[in-house]
């Protein structure tokens, strides 16, 4: 026979509604309270029914986040700042890997609407904001993560990806190099975008220095371990003196291959920059420069943006918060 909250209301001799509120907002009940509660559930073995609560209240305790790839230890570390943060609001957090891939994008989208979740956060990959806004007047709040909005129709935490594209080749440049090579993609993920753009200004405003691309269809350490063996065997002359990648994964890929010619090539010939400064970037043979980006941070903010959205209803007036990306100089820039 299972245990109701009826039952533990009894053995703790409390009202139903305060076995509620222990359950679900334990910070408005009195310590003895709360405590004499949860003794009365260990000793009955009361398991809440999560789904029944879920359909009588509207909403699930879980809010969905959807990265673009996990294996990234960016998209990790912004899980945990989120997951953190919820569990500061009684909120778990279910994440969805879309692996740079619309389809699974959009079976993520589908499923967490389906669990009624408290709120998605999601780092799309393309142009979603028809199916968000959908989801959002079905009664599923959504903010954007690493991403910004042109309109302001959704809330958003992001870094300012044209000002950390411009910080990296103009550290280059400080460093006398002007041949750069730019290596990253695809160019229909935004961040890629934008960094590229924050590049490109920074070389035009540099006196001879010449950016080409190097395009990757993914931003992982093979792809970049690719594009350092394809500008490994051109001449030397016709090599880069510099190289910008996209994400420090593309850019440990090209240190490897680098490296795997058997020539001590960075910095002394080629310096290397990447983007996010994960832990790898400075644990690499070569330690990584990097625009460092404040991924636990922007986790943690974007489940902020989501409960105060939550909080304001049809009344919310939407944030775009933007936080600047820093320069961190390592030994790949260093010489």
């Amino acid at each position: 026979m299972s245990v109701s909250v009826k039952d533990v209301a009894a053995r703790a001799m409390v009202s139903v509604g305060t076995v509620s509120n222990v359950l679900n907002r334990p910070d408005k009940v009195a310590p003895d309270t709360v405590t004499r509660v949860q003794a009365a559930i260990v000793e009955l073995g009361f398991v809440r029914n999560d789904a029944a609560r879920q359909l009588r209240d509207g909403r699930s305790r879980s809010i969905g986040l959807i990265v673009l790839d996990v294996a990234n230890p960016f998209f990790t570390d912004i899980a945990r700042g989120a997951e953190d943060r919820a569990a500061e609001a009684h909120l778990t957090v279910l994440l969805g890997n879309s692996d740079e891939n619309t389809a699974r994008e959009t079976s993520y989208l589908d499923l967490f609407e389906e669990q009624r979740v408290h709120g998605v956060l999601i780092s799309p990959l393309g142009d979603v904001r028809a199916r968000l806004e959908r989801l959002r007047l079905r009664g599923t709040p959504t903010v954007l993560v690493d991403r910004q909005t042109d309109d302001k129709s959704f809330s958003s935490v992001a870094v300012d990806d044209v000002a950390g594209g411009t910080l990296a080749v103009s550290h280059l440049a400080s460093i006398g190099r002007r041949r750069i090579a730019f290596v990253g993609g695809p160019g229909s993920i935004r961040q890629v975008a934008d960094r590229f753009i924050g590049a490109r200004t920074a070389a035009k405003a540099t006196a001879g220095m010449t950016l080409e691309v190097i395009s990757t269809d993914a931003l992982t350490v093979l792809e970049g371990r690719a594009a350092g063996q394809a500008i490994m065997a051109r001449e030397p002359a016709e090599r880069p003196d510099a190289i910008f990648a996209a994400n420090d994964l593309l850019a440990l890929g090209v240190l490897q291959a680098l490296n795997m010619a058997g020539v001590s090539l960075v910095p002394q010939e080629i310096a290397l920059i990447g983007y996010d400064d994960i832990a790898f970037a400075s644990a690499a043979v070569v330690p990584l420069s990097s625009v460092r980006q404040p991924s636990e941070l922007i986790g943690s903010t974007a489940v902020d943006l989501l409960l105060r959205e939550v909080a304001g209803g049809d009344e919310f007036a939407h944030e775009q918060i933007v936080f600047q990306p820093e320069l961190v100089v390592r030994d790949s820039t260093a010489g």
